[in-house]
């Protein structure tokens, strides 16, 4: 039975972690996902959760303690955002060399400098390639689902990668939301007992953890971790059904939207999507065949399912919430167009950088874009940006 309740993306984030009630939660405060850590540790001490919270020092030290607490057998869990991310990289590579199903919610914030404490994605995008599954989250119920789902994902015995659940700071993480939370039972029972194969406080099984991986290992070592992240895909699709069935809530690595017939569409993440939406249906009253698709799963990343589930398009635009500082686009755009091109689909794409720093993203530039796309020409001005008040 569900439970009807408004929360914010951080209160749901948090009631979650209750829920699964981790070994370990070690956390320092960095806005905007200080409330995470806040709402939980009023949870341990208020008895409500048997968790041993750690209030560190710093961002690298809340790594360094989730890695040194997943090694012995533990689970465990932590929150960050932007230069908090940054200062914790160091470690956030090694949990994920270490093949440590540790989970961070990442309440998305634009890096320093100059300093900006709203909402971008140049945080996550700064350790896509670390190692760690990336779970993308529109709304306060996704940021919650996708918590509830990590453990299970991360932890599966063809995985064993660290996962970060993302979310859009202050636009979900402190806007209130009505939400479907599960009673805690169910939640520990979908989740499970964490049952490491190899932790080093296993007396009958020694084991060395992080040690010096030279010339003769290292490469097959990383391929493990390809092989890891690959595998990772099914997994959550398999993740993902066991939780439609209990929820009635479906979730795949992306998520179509009027996609059947159109023929202009949109590529994003995040809460942007629901901007998308609310265009997308006025422009369809219109006779315009506009469609989105949005990304959940940005690591493993889906390339040829998404090449393939824009075949029939006649245009489409990519939206990066990232500075674009590249002269070959944001992330996001060159991912699916790598995707594009070894599929074979030549079809024009155009990339935004839009929304940094926090500003607003209205439906007038959404619509703008979609009047960029009927307009056209193949490889016409590919880098552009949205919202921009200067040229």
């Amino acid at each position: 039975m569900s439970i009807r309740e408004r929360l914010s993306g951080n209160e749901a984030t948090a009631f979650a972690m209750k829920q699964i009630n981790p070994d370990v939660v070690a956390a320092f405060p960095i806005t905007p996902s200080t409330e995470i850590p806040q709402y939980f540790s009023t949870y341990v001490d208020n008895g409500e959760v048997d968790t041993e919270f750690v209030a560190v020092e710093s961002e690298h030290s809340a790594m360094s303690a989730c890695i040194g607490a997943e090694a012995a057998g533990a689970r465990a869990m932590t929150a960050t955002s932007a230069n908090g991310l940054e200062y914790m990289w160091e470690m956030v590579q090694i949990a994920s060399s270490m093949r440590l199903p540790i989970v961070m919610a990442l309440v998305n914030r634009a890096i320093s400098g100059p300093l900006n404490i709203h909402s971008d994605h140049s945080d996550a995008m700064g350790v896509r390639d670390s190692g760690w599954i990336m779970l993308f989250s529109e709304t306060n119920q996704e940021a919650y689902d996708n918590m509830l789902m990590a453990h299970r994902i991360a932890e599966h015995k063809n995985v064993n990668l660290p996962l970060m659940v993302c979310q859009d700071g202050f636009i979900t993480s402190h806007s209130i939301e009505n939400i479907e939370l599960l009673e805690t039972e169910e939640v520990r029972k979908f989740i499970g007992t964490y049952k490491p194969e190899h932790y080093l406080l296993d007396r009958k099984n020694p084991i060395a953890m992080g040690p010096m991986d030279l010339q003769s290992y290292l490469f097959e070592h990383k391929r493990q971790q390809w092989e890891a992240m690959k595998n990772a895909k099914q997994v959550i699709l398999d993740v993902s059904k066991e939780f439609e069935k209990l929820t009635g809530r479906k979730y795949e690595l992306f998520e179509e939207y009027k996609m059947e017939d159109a023929d202009y569409v949109i590529v994003c993440m995040n809460s942007t999507a629901g901007t998308v939406k609310n265009v997308i249906d006025k422009l369809r009253k219109e006779g315009i065949k506009a469609g989105l698709i949005k990304i959940r799963v940005f690591r493993p990343f889906p390339g040829e399912e998404i090449a393939k589930a824009l075949l029939k398009a006649k245009a489409i635009a990519i939206l990066d919430k990232t500075p674009l500082l590249s002269e070959t686009g944001g992330p996001l755009y060159e991912d699916i167009t790598s995707a594009m091109y070894t599929q074979k689909i030549n079809i024009p794409a155009i990339n935004y950088s839009y929304g940094i720093g926090g500003r607003d993203v209205t439906e007038m530039q959404i619509e703008s874009v979609y009047k960029d796309l009927q307009e056209l020409k193949e490889m016409e001005k590919p880098y552009r940006f949205l919202g921009l008040r200067s040229k």
